[in-house]
């Protein structure tokens, strides 16, 4: 009798052992299937940023951690230090992790083609923040969130317009640009420009990158000032270059905003202070704070559903009085 019950206890021991393994090995599937990142039901996306050239970049990139946080996302963050290859290598190695989304501000808007199959083939969806790329096939990436730079350059050259409204005097201005080959520069270029070439009296007499920093700006604006005596306006394509400019303009005795009218982009905090106090003369706002969206972005498109494939950010103009009244509660 003892001798049948050792037999029965240990079959039932042995299919109880088969059952825990074989519901062990369906779990092992289930968590590879779902893509990445650890076997667990959290979203990871892999985020690849331009870099922190600038006041507006550091506040970009401190919103997305956050809200990645907030969002219980786990971001995989990679900053490519102002180089598309490193993007270009960030991304690759997201795609070999299996994240669930890549996500990137492009450093240059062209030559993402391939990278960008490679992650479509992983079926690995791309969602571009901040800046497009510049590509036939828009089924390479689900969405692009950011703001109308060509827009941008529009509110800045219809402010000019109507400063100068009337006068018919020839205004010089020099344009310090952003990173050569990036959207933002060439939009806020095109935008300016497309506005006031409907008047012969603007005349734009110098124009260099200033790669979106301070020093730079500083730099360039030194040269326009020693080969440009008669300056009367400075668009700069950023705060952080218009803020370097004016360092140069007050190095040359001259007083910015009123000797040399200023516009710039951006509206980060350095920039509407200078603008409260007069040293710059209008600001087209272009909002850093793209976290939230993109993180709702990323769980939908993981969700498998339907976005749409042009984000617009809400973003305004600022004057001198309009600076003032935001700078106590400005978030950057």
């Amino acid at each position: 009798m003892r001798y049948l019950e050792d037999v029965v206890l240990k079959k039932w021991s042995a299919a109880v052992l088969a059952g825990a393994l074989a519901l062990g090995a369906l779990a092992g599937c289930g968590g590879d299937d779902a893509g990445s990142g650890g076997g667990d039901d959290k979203l990871v996306m892999g985020f690849a940023q331009v870099g922190a050239e600038s006041g507006w970049r550091t506040a970009n990139t401190k919103s997305i951690q956050d809200s990645a946080a907030k969002a219980g996302i786990e971001l995989k963050f990679f900053d490519a230090q102002g180089k598309q290859e490193n993007q270009i290598k960030a991304i690759r190695n997201f795609i070999t992790q299996r994240v669930d989304v890549i996500a990137f501000s492009p450093v240059v808007e062209s030559g993402w083609g391939p990278v960008l199959k490679e992650a479509k083939d992983a079926n690995i969806p791309v969602i571009l923040t901040d800046r497009a790329v510049d590509t036939p096939d828009t089924t390479l990436y689900k969405t692009f969130i950011g703001s109308d730079f060509v827009l941008e350059g529009k509110k800045a050259g219809e402010w000019l317009v109507k400063e100068y409204e009337g006068k018919p005097d020839t205004v010089n201005i020099v344009e310090l640009q952003g990173t050569p080959g990036a959207a933002p520069a060439n939009d806020r270029k095109e935008g300016f420009g497309d506005v006031i070439k409907a008047d012969p009296k603007f005349k734009v007499i110098a124009s260099q990158t200033g790669q979106f920093t301070r020093t730079d700006g500083k730099e360039v604006m030194e040269a326009f000032l020693k080969a440009h005596p008669d300056i009367d306006v400075l668009y700069a394509h950023n705060d952080d270059m218009g803020l370097g400019a004016i360092e140069a303009i007050e190095a040359a005795g001259k007083k910015p905003g009123t000797d040399i009218k200023i516009i710039t982009v951006d509206a980060v905090k350095d920039g509407m202070t200078a603008l409260s106090q007069g040293k710059i003369n209008f600001i087209v706002e272009c909002s850093p704070l793209l976290g939230p969206q993109l993180m709702d972005l990323a769980k939908k498109v993981h969700a498998g559903e339907t976005i749409e494939t042009r984000v617009l950010t809400e973003e305004t103009t600022f004057n001198q009085e309009q600076a003032t009244a935001a700078l106590p509660t400005r978030q950057y």
